[in-house]
């Protein structure tokens, strides 16, 4: 179910960004739902993130690495 909602912004930066999603072949209302699942989405990524940190807790390099070894490819 979507909501409408209502935003303000300087009249020229609409503008500008409509015209961006123009070029994007997309609307701007496209590319705020975009930005907003983004948006909403990054909490429950960062406690993803932490869980994950969380399991790996245990993993050891066993030992200090040197700033020539970490930059190695």
């Amino acid at each position: 179910m979507r909501r409408n909602i209502t935003l303000s912004a300087d009249k020229r930066l609409i503008e500008q960004a409509r015209e961006r999603a123009r070029q994007r072949n997309t609307t701007l209302n496209e590319e705020f739902r975009r930005w907003l699942e983004g948006y909403a989405g990054q909490s429950r990524a960062t406690a993803e993130y932490e869980a994950l940190m969380n399991e790996l807790d245990y993993v050891r390099a066993g030992r200090a690495f040197t700033r020539h070894e970490l930059n190695e490819r």
